[in-house]
Order: structure tokens, then C-alpha cells, then sequence
């Protein structure tokens, strides 16, 4: 599937570039939007290209904390469709300052009965952009023809519909690449080293969404635990 129309300005922006997630889970000490805008700020001083942060007040707090683009989401919930999951959360993270809206984007049924498309043409009527959440290519072929700005890999490996690799899921990066070559396409999920983010921008991505790796300091410790105390087993 071929697209038509030109690339958003914005989106062409980041081509090539890497995007810091700036989210830290409920009961964590950096649970904070002011700790988030800080460390947003610091992404950005490293040469983060946009941000990705979770809920209203992390989105409004790093907004007025960066010059780069801020990609906003929504979490309510902790199955099925949790991510930016109805339409009232997408226009919520346009009026907190989002300039793209990161939404699920499979099938799979909303709170309020709503479609995808549905928050694509409400996000566009305000002015802002759209980025998929993917699983898998048909999550994707969906996304597409419902108009979204960008597709992304996030939720490849957690909604049954592909395995969970240990990191990104580069098979899928390069089919949906090969299917979709005018679409820009964010390859996110468990990249955790900058040759995974390069692997992931070989193989056709658009740009790279990167998290944990660089924000989430509980897990990078565990990760380095895990290697001095379990290593050598």
C-alpha cells in the first residue's frame, strides 16, 4: 500500500532521529511531572529529536520544558486498549500540549465504543497528529487507511498477535517498511542499545522511539545486577 499524500512537515522532521519516552510507572520515586520535564529536558540536551510522555500533567509539565516535538498519550487501565483509549483522552492530550496524539490502534474494543478512525478525524479536526500503536501489520494496514500520520511498533509482542522478542521487533519493522514505503513508520518496544536503534533505522524505520534504556534507571540497574551477580552462572 502506497500513500498519497505528503508527509506532515513535523513528522519529516524527525526522519532519522531518535525519540526519548519520558514515563515512569505508578509507585516509582520519579513518579513526578516536574522529574519527568527534567528529564525531558535533559533528552533533549543529549539530541533527542521529540518526546514521548505518558498522562496530562507529565505532558503539560515537559511542554512548557522543551522546544522539541512532544508525543502524548493517555494510560487508563492495564488490559485491552489502555493506551489513549477513548476519544475524550486523545483531544485531553491535544489540550495538554501533545503535537502528536499516540492512540491504540487495534482492533480490539474501547471503552466508549469508539473506532480509531474515530480519534484520527477528532485529532485532526484540532490540529493535531495521530501515531499509531501497532501490534502487528494488520493493526498497521488498519491505521493506514484510517488516516494515521505515523505507525508505530509499540505494541508488537504484547497483544497475541506476534511473539515478544527479546528486542525490537525487526522482522516486523521491515514488513511494514516493505508494505507501507510512504509511511512513516517509529520502530518502539525493548530497543535497548544504540546498534538495536541503528538496526531498527536499517531496516526501514523512520525514526526510533527509545524508553527504559535511557529513563528508566530501576531497570537499567537491574539489568547491570543482573549481569554481576548472575553472569558467570
Amino acid at each position: 500500500m502506497r500513500r498519497t499524500n505528503a508527509v506532515h512537515p513535523l513528522i519529516e522532521s524527525l526522519r532519522g532521529k531518535l525519540v526519548v519516552s519520558c514515563q515512569a510507572y505508578p509507585g516509582e520515586p520519579l513518579r513526578h511531572p516536574e522529574t519527568m520535564a527534567q528529564m525531558a529536558r535533559a533528552a533533549e540536551l543529549g539530541g533527542a529529536a521529540a518526546i514521548r510522555a505518558q498522562g496530562l500533567a507529565d505532558i503539560a509539565a515537559i511542554k512548557g520544558r522543551v522546544e522539541i516535538p512532544l508525543i502524548g498519550l493517555w494510560k487508563e487501565g492495564h488490559e485491552g486498549v489502555f493506551i489513549t483509549p477513548t476519544v475524550r483522552h486523545a483531544l485531553a492530550c491535544v489540550n495538554a500540549g501533545s503535537d502528536i496524539v499516540a492512540v491504540d490502534a487495534t482492533n480490539r474494543p474501547r471503552p466508549d465504543r469508539s473506532t480509531f478512525k474515530d480519534a484520527v478525524e477528532a485529532v485532526h479536526e484540532v490540529g493535531a497528529l495521530i501515531m499509531a500503536d501497532c501490534g502487528s501489520t494488520e493493526d498497521a494496514r488498519a491505521a493506514v487507511m484510517a488516516g494515521a500520520d505515523v505507525i508505530g511498533t509499540t505494541l508488537a509482542g504484547y497483544t497475541g498477535d506476534r511473539p515478544k522478542t527479546d528486542g525490537p521487533d525487526l522482522e516486523l519493522v521491515s514488513a511494514l517498511a516493505e508494505e507501507f514505503p510512504g509511511v512513516p513508520l517509529f520502530c518502539e518496544g525493548r530497543i535497548h542499545t544504540p546498534e538495536q536503534a541503528a538496526l531498527a533505522l536499517a531496516n526501514g524505520a523512520c525514526a526510533v522511539v527509545v524508553g527504559t534504556a535511557i529513563t528508566h534507571p530501576t531497570s537499567v540497574t537491574s539489568w547491570f545486577v543482573e549481569a554481576v551477580e548472575h553472569g558467570e552462572d
